[in-house]
């Protein structure tokens, strides 16, 4: 069955997937990052300050996501996906009109908990949960959302921001989100509950973060959103130590965008015929082998490499965490063990800026830092391989 194929036949599910994982943008750091400025002037904050408050609810969010997360494994689909978007519509509201910053903040907290936090969520487990054996493509389908968000928005913003406000802005694009989501919560079925509800104290369940596996785990598939992260955050280093400019790393920026549809759609075919083992075991290849490029070569061209590299292998990122955990936990506790990864990676990416932080003001040079983060790949690599080892000889799913 080839992705025409899927379409036609299971347009439904995939619509609300692609859907839920287009419009967590709303919560995606490079969204928020556009009204950075805007937002810290209308609450009187400083950059150093908002960028404490960024963290800070991000981490909540985290934490939150956590305790939440796992309750797509019993409640309804239709149900989980209103409250996220109800929640959702909250904190824009929080954000764009409240006069007090800390009701701002809080407003950003529930637009990062329910965008990057809840609705990826929804729209990866949705799409690994109703498929067995075209889970890869229809997990890579569903996961182009996210980089068209990153494709169309920022240039939207930047032409619409001219004759709107940054409020009018939000509730612009929280408008045009609403007729599809309305269109797909009549008129779509939805599938039902797929489990009931566990004991406030059943031990039955996995629990990811008392296994060794999901520890050994754990650092390869938060190697990359760590590590790119770093190179979000300070572009501006990383650019002037590999002696490149700004303007190539914005350039690279789209290229990295447009990487990331061959790194989803091969990667959910590959995924279907070769499994995700064998595919975490070399996905991460182009981005460990740009960085070693920028590391010796430097240049414009290794900011590039970089960013292209680092677009394949996210593209293919998600696709591969999900059927991992599948393998080693079983689909009927995806939401749980999906929950404790997504909060891990939450956790990681809202400290990753602060340390590399430190390491700069330490003196460290960005080469030195992207050394280690090459060297932060290698270990986590190695040290996932007798998981991975397991997770081959387990039964497909």
């Amino acid at each position: 069955m080839g992705y025409r194929t899927l379409l036609r036949d299971h347009r439904s599910v995939l619509s609300i997937a692609f859907l839920a994982m287009f419009s967590s943008s709303l919560g995606q750091s490079f969204f928020v990052g556009l009204f950075q400025a805007p937002l810290a002037e209308h609450w009187q904050l400083s950059a150093g300050q908002f960028g404490t408050a960024y963290t800070a609810v991000t981490l909540v969010a985290g934490f939150v996501m956590l305790y939440y997360g796992p309750s797509i494994d019993w409640i309804s689909p239709r149900r989980f996906a209103i409250t996220v978007l109800l929640v959702l519509l909250a904190g824009v509201a929080l954000l764009t009109l409240s006069p007090w910053w800390w009701l701002g903040v809080l407003g950003l907290g529930l637009v990062r908990l329910c965008g990057q936090g809840m609705l990826t969520h929804l729209g990866n487990t949705l799409a690994a949960r109703e498929f067995t054996t075209q889970r890869g493509r229809a997990m890579g389908l569903a996961s182009l959302g996210i980089p068209l968000g990153e494709a169309l928005l920022p240039p939207l913003v930047a032409a619409t921001l001219l004759w709107l406000s940054w409020q009018s802005f939000w509730w612009l694009l929280c408008a045009l989100l609403a007729l599809p989501w309305l269109w797909l919560l009549q008129r779509v079925p939805w599938s039902n509950a797929p489990g009931k509800k566990p004991q406030k104290r059943d031990a039955t369940g996995p629990r990811p973060f008392r296994e060794p596996r999901f520890w050994a785990l754990l650092p390869l598939l938060m190697s990359l959103p760590i590590t790119m992260t770093g190179l979000f955050i300070y572009q501006a280093q990383l650019t002037d130590a590999l002696d490149s400019s700004l303007s190539i790393y914005a350039l690279a920026l789209t290229g990295m965008g447009v990487a990331k549809l061959p790194g989803a759609l091969l990667g959910g075919r590959w995924i279907d015929k070769i499994g995700p083992v064998r595919l975490a075991r070399v996905y991460l290849l182009p981005y460990a082998a740009a960085m070693l490029f920028a590391v010796l070569a430097g240049g414009n061209a290794s900011v590039w490499a970089l960013m292209v590299g680092g677009g394949l292998a996210m593209g293919a990122q998600e696709l591969i965490a999900s059927g991992l955990l599948i393998k080693l936990w079983g689909i009927e506790h995806l939401g749980r063990v999906r929950s404790a990864l997504s909060a891990a990676m939450v956790f990681s990416t809202g400290i990753a800026p602060a340390a590399i932080g430190l390491a700069l003001s330490a003196g460290l040079s960005f080469t030195v830092i992207l050394s280690t983060m090459l060297a932060f790949i290698v270990a986590a690599w190695c040290l996932a391989q007798r998981v991975l080892q397991i997770a081959s000889q387990t039964a497909r799913v």
